[in-house]
């Protein structure tokens, strides 16, 4: 095979060598405009982990970039005047120029052809030069092959909101070090690492509105370094910042990030009368923020795979579909929490009152990759003193510190999410939620969340779901409160919501969100009820089209709320919640993808959000006033022209300003068109925003599976309670369980907050995971499993 790589980057030469060592039939060529020794950056960073992967891929090549890595494993983090330094994290650095020249060498060993300063214009004419089977388009960031078929590859460029630019100094940093400097207009940051023995590649980046404010898109390149070089001097200590850029001038040294994501990697064209795969590899497919170190990474990773595709012996199709579909899900992973890095550095501001030690916290695990036991694992000791920081004593698992709300005091962090159970009659709970509320709260979450309960008939979801508009509904709902406050110490609270358009459904083990069908399937016998909502517009195109609300409706359901609020306080609940997300009534009137109002209350987001405003006020004003009311939001739509986190955050502090005490943070369903980014904690960067910018205590919900990832919210600020759903489904008593497993190797539940029979249920938890460590694997016992524990 004959294979053309255009592009001399650790992508193009990493593959070339592959092959090359791999097929030594196979003529390998490489096309670089570059000279040899040419460099536009600085060191590039590596994990042990990816030096791994190079050892397994190539032997030759890892040792010799191995033997030139500076290792270290410290982060220094500097921060008002103080810093944090922790240790364990385990970094690699290397020069850029280094790099390249290692891999120019191996390659001409094996026997690639390296082309240099050849600066390619027509890939398919050099294709057709060359006779090429296989053309690798890893031409960099700007690719003009990418750019040449973007309607193949449907490239998605984002330029991000920083400005930074790329230096090195003399001065080397024994740490990866983070220094942030605070200006009359804002805050910079350097990014700062040792790459050789008397080189350190030095970042320095700030939000774009803060750059202009400095003027700094109207110095010169000199001017703008010597800026920064006062502006760190006490982290330089004399040293002068250096730029090897010298062909750009002025500003054009400063750059925004470029975020590239590609639909698809692989496009063919008929070359020489062959259908010929043009393969993008490296930055030209896709890139990561340089606040994660992964672009090289990502780069050799993507050479690795498709060598390895090729060695399994499959046709070409074959293996560029494999490698396609792998890489683009690694790669998202990647991106994920390369988007959270960047989005963290792009708003220090928003974390700029935490004091250092939050601060660090935060910035450590800002990508949601590394958690509160990553952490431990790295760096144990520093680790448990942030938890006794934290903890104003001790050190805790930070899930398990206590947290007040006016007069409710919680014995950890910990909720049971409202989750529909689809299980009552008439809308009054049965011996079911009594239960199923009941077990949750005897498993040691804090506050217990009874599902969305409607203030009338109309506002149910289904003819299963729960309302509060009558004395047999109060009366068993009391039943519930007492019991879950006679046997056990957590809390109760109570979910208010409206269906709105979303109303009159099958049951959600029926067809979810569909509208009720009579017996035999015939949706027009069925007994639907009428729906209401902000305008006439139907969830579905199954759905009815509810009645846009008059001013009557409003009045009348508001007063429904109120009611079903003070039955809320005679059942003796201890916490109300308002749900104003997922399309429901409320929901309806805030997103602009379903309010489309002419009145006062349409139009603006204030407009939009002035109704459900009015419902809050309303029964903020019958609910104790020493309770607490939380009001669930859709923080984003995640479709076009919805809601956006900007939204939320406003929607945030309009309902702080009318007394609610916390938000409950969670995102779409407002339309059948949403098409979320999910991931693990996917919601959580919106709580997180809105707790630290609106200045409001938030609850974070959405894939929060473990204890680690409800620690590491908890410890870096981004939210004040985690609300957990379907773990709790599956183990009434997941707190217990997560705590006592943790326990084995962290810090202790602080019992002073347990009440007798939850400290009795944490000591057998404890004891069952001591006896499942303790115990041999199956594949060493021959006994068989008892009975009874089965």
């Amino acid at each position: 095979m004959n294979i053309l790589c255009i592009g001399g980057g650790p992508a193009g030469l990493y593959f070339a060598l592959l092959m090359k060592q791999r097929h030594p039939a196979h003529r390998v060529v490489v096309v670089e405009r570059n000279r040899p020794f040419d460099t536009f950056g600085w060191g590039v960073v590596l994990s042990d982990q990816t030096l791994d992967n190079l050892r397994r891929a190539d032997a030759p090549s890892a040792r010799l970039i191995g033997d030139a890595f500076n290792h270290w494993d410290d982060i220094e983090v500097f921060f008002k005047g103080r810093s944090v330094r922790s240790t364990g994290h385990g970094f690699c650095g290397i020069g850029r120029k280094h790099l390249l020249n290692i891999l120019q060498d191996r390659c001409m060993a094996l026997g690639v052809e390296l082309v240099f300063e050849t600066d390619v214009t027509d890939d398919q004419a050099l294709a057709a030069q060359y006779g090429a089977d296989l053309v690798i388009a890893s031409d960099g960031l700007n690719s003009r092959i990418r750019n040449r078929y973007a309607s193949a590859y449907q490239p998605d460029v984002d330029l991000r909101q920083c400005r930074f630019v790329w230096l090195g100094t003399r001065k080397t940093f024994d740490a990866f070090t983070f220094a942030f400097e605070q200006t009359e207009h804002g805050w910079f940051q350097a990014h700062a690492y040792k790459f050789n023995e008397d080189t350190s590649t030095f970042i320095v980046e700030a939000p774009e509105s803060v750059w202009k404010a400095h003027g700094l898109d109207t110095l010169s390149q000199e001017d703008s370094i010597a800026f920064c070089e006062r502006l760190f001097a006490r982290y330089l200590e004399g040293h002068q910042l250096i730029s090897n850029a010298s062909h750009l001038r002025g500003a054009a040294i400063w750059i925004r990030f470029p975020r590239v994501v590609c639909k698809t990697w692989v496009h063919r064209e008929t070359i020489g009368g062959r259908q010929v795969p043009i393969v993008l590899m490296g930055d030209a497919a896709h890139t990561a923020h340089f606040s994660i170190g992964s672009g090289t990474k990502l780069a050799l990773e993507d050479a690795i795979d498709l060598a390895d595709e090729f060695d399994t012996g499959h046709d070409m199709d074959t293996v560029l579909q494999g490698y396609e579909a792998r890489r683009s899900v690694e790669v998202l992973k990647i991106q994920n929490a390369a988007r959270n890095s960047t989005e963290w550095f792009e708003n220090v501001t928003r974390y700029s009152g935490m004091q250092i030690e939050q601060f660090a916290y935060s910035l450590l695990t800002r990508s949601q990759r590394i958690s509160h036991e990553n952490l431990r694992l790295r760096d144990a000791r520093w680790l448990e003193g942030y938890e006794g920081w934290l903890a104003g004593g001790p050190p805790v698992l930070p899930m398990l510190t206590p947290f007040r709300v006016r007069d409710v005091a919680l014995k950890n962090r910990i909720v049971v999410s409202p989750m529909a159970t689809y299980s009552a009659v008439n809308g009054v709970p049965q011996d079911f939620h009594l239960v199923h509320l009941g077990a949750r709260a005897l498993g040691g979450a804090a506050l217990v969340m009874v599902e969305m309960t409607s203030p009338d008939a109309q506002g149910r979801i289904t003819p299963g779901c729960p309302g509060l508009w009558n004395d047999e509904q109060q009366a068993a709902f009391a039943r519930i409160v007492e019991f879950v406050h006679g046997q056990s110490s957590a809390k109760i609270g109570l979910q208010l919501g409206h269906s709105g358009p979303k109303g009159s459904t099958q049951l959600g083990w029926e067809t979810t969100d569909e509208p009720l069908v009579a017996p035999g399937g015939h949706a027009d016998a069925a007994p639907n009820w009428p729906l209401l909502a902000a305008s006439a517009v139907a969830y579905g195109e199954q759905n009815q089209t509810p009645r846009a609300m008059s001013l009557d409706d409003m009045q009348r359901v508001k007063q429904a709320f109120v009611e079903a609020t003070r039955r809320a306080a005679a059942a003796g609940f201890d916490w109300l919640e308002l749900h104003c997300a997922h399309g429901y009534l409320l929901s309806s009137f805030i997103t602009p993808l379903t309010n489309q109002r002419t009145d006062e209350f349409g139009g603006s987001l204030e407009n939009r959000c002035r109704y459900p405003l009015e419902v809050f006020r309303a029964m903020r004003e019958a609910w104790p006033a020493h309770l607490p009311m939380s009001v669930r939001i859709s923080a984003h739509d995640w479709a076009p022209g919805g809601h956006t986190a900007d939204d939320a955050v406003a929607v945030a502090r309009l309902f702080k300003a009318a007394g609610c005490d916390m938000i409950d943070v969670s995102s779409g369903q407002t339309t059948r068109a949403a098409q979320p980014v999910y991931g693990r904690m996917y919601q959580t960067p919106f709580a997180d925003r809105i707790r630290n910018e609106a200045g409001i205590q938030t609850i974070a919900v959405g894939a929060i599976s473990e204890a680690d990832h409800a620690n590491s919210i908890i410890a870096a600020g981004r939210a004040d309670l985690c609300a957990i759903a379907r773990p709790h489904l599956a183990d009434p008593a997941w707190t217990l369980h997560e705590a006592a497993r943790l326990e084995s190797r962290a810090v202790q539940w602080p019992r002073q907050y347990l009440s007798g029979r939850d400290q009795l249920y944490r000591e057998i938890s404890r004891q069952k995971q001591l006896a499942a460590l303790a115990s041999p694997p199956p594949s060493a016992t021959k006994s068989v499993a008892n009975p009874e524990e089965t």
